[in-house]
């Protein structure tokens, strides 16, 4: 029996005592997972109309959704960090109060250049936000209570996650108020009102006992090293590749190495670097932020891609596309509600079980796009979507509870925070490979019916495979 399965076990018999964070200030707390998660994902079914209405070329798309991660995955440690010294409950309070109003400069945004604009802020109030929701459950709960608030963070993730694209199909297609696009930006103001409103009332306020100072100078390469990487792999398709993007690139190399060092000094001199060189070194985080890169680039790939195949060349409206997703989401509902039986009984096993079943999932996928595309629907889509969203479910979520739970308690916190960069770097960093190597296969003459789509499935497929003996690694 694995010392995971150990832990739980633990901690399911420890005595059933009241919870120092009621259920409503718990609710309250997971929209900060929630709301990020689905902004990200959910405008990837309103791309099409972005694109028509802001004129804005597919480069431009794909830094709609780049540079939100962009920003958030820079400064999600720095959240962190803030909330430790200033005040969680602040913190958070905060970042929800920036990231509903930057939604509404996102609905009312007249051209691409304000949009991107303010989605790179907008993701700098989630990175404030978002941290404060485990560092608080870390710091209020323990034993069962934390290990069902952890499992319960993952599930509002992976929820956002498969419902964002339904939500946004829905919206666009009902144009409330002949909104449009705009609607699914809108949408988050009325939540986040409502959040702030509860957060006021019922958060507590929790701090760091030995708060220590932010690493700017780390986050700042931490920053160039990002935009240096994703910046001209997501333009430069469209651009025909000109010599700045290559010079970019090659220039993520160095950025990298000065990170490390800036890192590995900074903690040899007893500062609190961004990214610890000791909490990388352990075997458990280095095993999950293998797995985190392999899932989230492909999951921030398939998802983007997923939204321009099914408008595009299938011919779907946004609410067809969304509803394609419906069938994902109910992997993902099932995972929510057995996933923590799964745990208790398989440990990290439950995620090996879900590289594999969602290797199934996208292989009956590119079956499909290679035999009936174009002329797909929801239903032709089924039974692919819902096998992949089951599997995909088992890896996300527990995977950031299963990592951290292995890493010693006085760094659970920083491990925490990397795992959530990497998360929302390889979000992004998914929408600019996956999706640039979607449209310029799509633009060749076996991308067309469904090959495209089917190339980037297999793709998957074969990440996942490669992940099951990473996911060993784990205990």
């Amino acid at each position: 029996m694995t010392d995971q399965v150990l832990s739980v076990r633990a901690a399911e018999a420890e005595p059933r005592a009241a919870s120092p964070l009621s259920e409503v200030a718990l609710i309250t707390l997971l929209f900060g997972a929630f709301l990020p998660m689905l902004s990200f994902f959910i405008i990837n079914v309103g791309l099409p109309a972005i694109g028509s209405d802001l004129h804005a070329n597919p480069g431009e798309l794909q830094l709609v959704v780049g540079s939100y991660g962009i920003a958030n995955a820079t400064l999600l440690v720095v959240g962190g960090r803030l909330g430790d010294g200033f005040g969680r409950k602040r913190l958070f309070m905060i970042g929800l109060t920036g990231f509903t109003l930057l939604s509404l400069i996102c609905a009312i945004a007249p051209t691409i250049g304000v949009l991107l604009a303010a989605r790179v802020v907008q993701g700098a109030a989630a990175a404030a936000m978002t941290p404060q929701v485990l560092a608080s459950i870390s710091s209020l709960l323990t034993g069962q209570h934390r290990a069902r608030a952890m499992a319960m963070f993952g599930v509002a993730g992976g929820a956002a996650a498969a419902l964002g694209q339904i939500l946004g199909g829905v919206l666009i297609e009902a144009n409330p108020f002949d909104l449009g696009w705009r609607s699914v930006f809108l949408v988050n103001v009325p939540v986040g009102i409502a959040a702030l409103i509860a957060a006021i009332i019922v958060l507590p306020e929790t701090r760091a006992t030995n708060a220590q100072r932010v690493d700017l100078v780390g986050a700042g390469l931490l920053a160039l090293t990002l935009v240096l990487l994703l910046l001209p792999l997501t333009e430069g398709r469209p651009l025909g590749w000109p010599l700045w993007t290559w010079v970019s690139l090659a220039a993520t190399i160095p950025a990298v190495a000065l990170l490390g060092l800036h890192q590995h000094r900074s903690e040899k001199a007893g500062q609190a670097p961004l990214i610890p060189p000791t909490v990388l070194r352990l075997r458990a985080m280095q095993t999950g932020l293998l797995l985190a890169v392999g899932f989230f680039t492909t999951f921030g790939g398939f998802m983007f891609v997923f939204a321009l195949a099914t408008q595009g060349e299938a011919g779907m409206s946004p609410l067809e596309g969304g509803l394609s997703l419906l069938p994902m989401a109910v992997g993902f509902l099932i995972t929510s509600i057995y996933g923590p039986r799964l745990q208790r009984r398989y440990g990290a096993g439950a995620i090996l079980r879900g590289w594999i079943i969602q290797s199934v999932g996208y292989a009956v996928l590119a079956v499909v796009a290679l035999t009936v595309w174009p002329d797909v629907t929801a239903w032709t889509l089924a039974i692919p979507m819902l096998i992949a969203g089951f599997g995909s479910g088992l890896v996300m979520v527990p995977l950031i509870g299963v990592v951290v739970g292995q890493v010693p308690p006085a760094q659970a916190g920083l491990g925490s925070g990397i795992l959530l960069t990497s998360q929302q770097t390889c979000l992004a960093l998914g929408a600019a490979t996956v999706g640039t190597a979607y449209l310029s296969m799509e633009g060749t003459s076996w991308g067309h019916g469904g090959g495209a789509l089917a190339a980037v499935a297999l793709g998957i497929v074969g990440i996942s495979l490669l992940m099951t003996p990473v996911t060993h690694k784990l205990r």
